[in-house]
């Protein structure tokens, strides 16, 4: 399956080409990175480690999503299955085959990279990021009747699927948004074990508790939302 790569990216020029480099690029036929409005070398640092950058000046990691599957639309081959993943270099890059192969293999539509079932450095995840987390997944088992041990952001899904799921949220609540949509349309989902350290730079969401809050209060909507 043609396996396409889109990575949001703000303010990330110290982290991004690694992201890039160590992604096993055997499996995947192109990598995107969409520039979400940064102020720094975040482009030129993803293009010299081989990326395709597309710019989306519009602040949200749903704005950057949704740029980057609008370009894969265009592609004379749309790609079979997308892979997401973030540009802080927290997730390890060379995990996406477990990512992509219960989809290779026929198993599932979507794939959730779990930080909750996998080994987490100690200080990679905050405190207001765990409960938030605990708090969003239980949401989501009571009142859409699906199990998710986290929204973590290194994931996979059948392209198609991912389309007919009709994405519309531009700022925090994407991952969640994806999930509960995906419950709904009785997708195949799993989560498999992923390793997570602490990010390179400092969080725009859990570095700040303005980012906290706005991150907390948009994924609570999305999931009340869509009831």
């Amino acid at each position: 399956m043609i396996t396409d790569v889109i990575i949001p990216a703000y303010n990330e020029e110290d982290a991004i080409a690694k992201v890039v480099q160590a992604l096993p690029l055997h499996l995947l036929r192109e990598i995107v990175v969409v520039n979400n409005n940064s102020r720094d070398a975040t482009t030129a640092h993803a293009i010299a480690a081989g990326a395709t950058v597309l710019q989306e000046p519009r602040q949200g990691y749903g704005y950057a999503c949704l740029k980057g599957i609008e370009y894969l639309c265009a592609k004379s081959t749309p790609p079979g299955i997308v892979l997401f993943i973030d540009a802080d270099f927290s997730d390890y890059p060379e995990e996406a085959f477990e990512i992509l192969d219960p989809i290779i293999n026929g198993t599932a539509d979507l794939v959730i990279g779990s930080r909750a079932l996998g080994n987490k450095e100690k200080g990679s995840m905050t405190i207001p990021q765990v409960f938030g987390t605990w708090l969003a997944t239980t949401l989501l088992r009571y009142i859409y009747k699906v199990k998710f041990s986290d929204l973590g952001p290194f994931r996979a899904v059948k392209f198609d699927k991912l389309l007919a799921l009709k994405m519309q949220d531009t700022t925090y609540g994407w991952t969640v948004e994806m999930q509960l949509k995906a419950a709904k349309q009785k997708l195949k989902c799993i989560e498999v074990p992923v390793k997570y350290r602490k990010r390179v730079g400092v969080s725009k969401i859990s570095g700040t508790i303005k980012g906290t809050v706005l991150a907390g209060y948009k994924i609570l909507y999305t999931i009340f939302k869509y009831m």
